[in-house]
């Protein structure tokens, strides 16, 4: 008979390393799918990793037992019926904390000392300086939609390169580079010269203005930077089309004061 999470066992017996060593890579493995894809099903999850929906469940369970997931409400759009929708799965702070937030405290005490001896635009340099470092490999985006995205793309494997578990998604009209965790998070709480010096980046080398939606820092639980795909070829045409219809409005004007 199953006792407690473990596997089917005779009484006394014990798992063998072999046994706990595997468990323990599975256990991982749903870690990191959780940290990367946000709230999920145990179905969603066995379907990613090749296990049965049951025994990732068991693993779920484990974890959440462990602080290290919770259960949460979550409709997706994939629920069907009435019925109550399935349940969905995400790490804790302490779960994100199993992937590291290297040197907190030592970050956090030099962004301070150079604050005070340098000021806000030092760090504000050093932030930029630190995300530029991250994606040097990344060609600016010409005017068309396709450059954008694949832009957009290579970003989001630059961040997920340093530990930012950074994936890509379609939105309306728009391209979405999304952060699961934030290596840095801690510091950028006090210091939002880090955050900003992201956004200005990507805002740079995609050649539009991108829009901040969600924040690790402000409890959202995944960073989100939307970037409208207007590119500047469209905008120029909107502003032409504005002008032309401005026109006549204009023109009655000077004719009033003409008058």
């Amino acid at each position: 008979m199953a006792q407690g999470h473990g596997a089917q066992k005779s009484p006394g017996e014990t798992p063998s390393p072999e046994t706990r060593s595997v468990e323990g890579e599975t256990r991982s493995q749903v870690l990191r799918h959780l940290l990367k894809h946000g709230p999920s099903t145990a179905s969603d999850l066995g379907g990613s990793l090749g296990f049965s929906a049951a025994g990732v469940r068991r693993h779920l369970d484990i974890l959440v037992d462990d602080g290290l997931a919770e259960v949460v409400e979550w409709r997706d759009g994939k629920s069907v019926g009435r019925g109550r929708p399935a349940k969905h799965y995400r790490l804790t702070d302490r779960g994100r904390g199993q992937f590291g937030h290297a040197y907190d405290d030592l970050a956090a005490d030099a962004l301070n000392s150079l604050r005070e001896f340098g000021g806000d635009d030092a760090v504000a340099a050093f932030a930029r300086k630190r995300v530029e470092d991250i994606v040097s490999d990344v060609d600016p985006a010409d005017e068309s939609e396709d450059s954008v995205e694949e832009t957009t793309r290579k970003l989001a494997e630059a961040f997920d390169r340093n530990g930012y578990a950074a994936t890509v998604t379609r939105a309306g009209n728009g391209i979405q580079i999304c952060q699961h965790h934030c290596p840095v998070a801690s510091v950028a709480g006090e210091h939002p010269e880090l955050c900003e010096a992201e956004h200005e980046v990507i805002s740079s080398l995609v050649g539009l203005h991108v829009q901040p939606l969600a924040s690790i820092t402000d409890g959202h639980g995944i960073c989100t930077t939307n970037i409208p795909l207007k590119t500047n070829a469209t905008l120029d045409a909107l502003d032409e089309l504005a002008a032309v219809e401005d026109g006549p409005r204009r023109r009655g004007l000077r004719d009033k004061d003409e008058k």
